[in-house]
């Protein structure tokens, strides 16, 4: 089947598309990323069921679609090569349009909204072990050429695996964040507020690398810069994270998201509780911590049997 455009979409269904997009940006709060994804996902299933169908229809209509016709875009999706992983994603953003939709029209939209995703084997990730992330730590900045960005790259560093901070979190802190405080306020995906502990290493690191910063940190200006004085590009940190781990031998998976992964892992194999680690990361779903730190059930059981209060009073 060739591949479909978006000009057969209906310009009531565009409308409804844009309602939607703007309904997620400033209601939900969804990252822009985010948001331009949904948007691409939902574009190519009104112009499949476009072409499918043999023409634009009303906008019950696409609630009602059968379930007949979303298997063959999803068997549509997976001709061109799409991975399960991202049709699963591309189905959320169909359920999600089409719920909102939905309610928008008074229709039943139970078809498309109790549609399963295909199966995928999720990629787990892999933290750096214990001695792994201090040799990082101790090393990230030895290739830098001036001492001030050496100490930059540490401070950045530490405060992803000191605090499990996002590199989104990290370098969206302001010169009105230093010095560090013993608690930082946290604003993650969704816009979602937490309070993260800082470690007296981190606030030093942060320090260190103020004290050498040539530019003037004022408040409103980001904390971390480049060496123009602009705000520092992830990118960088990327690339000495990809020297640091060629020098010491690490592996390609040692990346610096790796280190939030590492700093959740660590907590939970020094007897950290789930459910805290799942605050402290900003995790809406404990599953997502589950798979973060590749927790076993056994693990879980064990968290259950200690904190749950049914499970105290099962064993008074």
């Amino acid at each position: 089947m060739a591949v479909v455009t978006t000009l057969a979409i209906s310009p009531a269904a565009r409308a409804a598309l844009e309602d939607w997009l703007t309904h997620l940006r400033a209601l939900d709060g969804r990252a822009d990323k985010t948001v331009t994804a949904y948007a691409a996902d939902v574009r190519g299933w009104l112009s499949f069921l476009a072409h499918h169908r043999g023409g634009t229809e009303g906008l019950t209509s696409l609630v009602t679609v059968p379930v007949g016709d979303l298997r063959a875009w999803m068997a549509h999706e997976r001709g061109r090569g799409v991975s399960a992983r991202s049709l699963a994603r591309s189905l959320s953003a169909v359920k999600g349009f089409t719920a909102w939709l939905a309610d928008r029209q008074g229709a039943d939209a139970t078809a498309i909204l109790q549609a399963r995703a295909p199966r995928f084997q999720k990629k787990l990730p892999r933290p750096l072990s214990v001695d792994g992330a201090a040799e990082v730590l101790d090393s990230v900045g030895d290739d830098a050429r001036e001492p001030w960005v050496a100490a930059r790259d540490t401070a950045v560093v530490t405060l992803l695996y000191g605090c499990g901070l996002r590199i989104s979190e990290a370098l969206g802190l302001t010169g009105a964040d230093h010095p560090l405080p013993e608690v930082l306020r946290i604003t993650g995906k969704g816009n979602k507020q937490r309070l993260v502990p800082v470690l007296p290493a981190a606030r030093a690191a942060v320090a260190r690398y103020a004290d050498l910063c040539p530019y003037d940190l004022t408040a409103d200006q980001p904390l971390f810069r480049g060496t123009r004085g602009g705000a520092l590009n992830p990118r960088l940190i990327a690339a000495a994270m990809e020297r640091t781990r060629n020098r010491l031998g690490l592996p390609a998976s040692a990346t610096p998201h790796a280190l939030r992964h590492s700093f959740a892992t660590h907590l939970l194999a020094s007897g950290g509780d789930l459910r805290a680690i799942q605050e402290l990361l900003g995790h809406a779903s404990l599953s997502t911590t589950q798979a973060y730190t590749g927790v076993d059930a056994a693990r879980l059981m064990e968290v259950y049997a200690t904190a749950h209060p049914h499970a105290r009073r099962a064993r008074s």
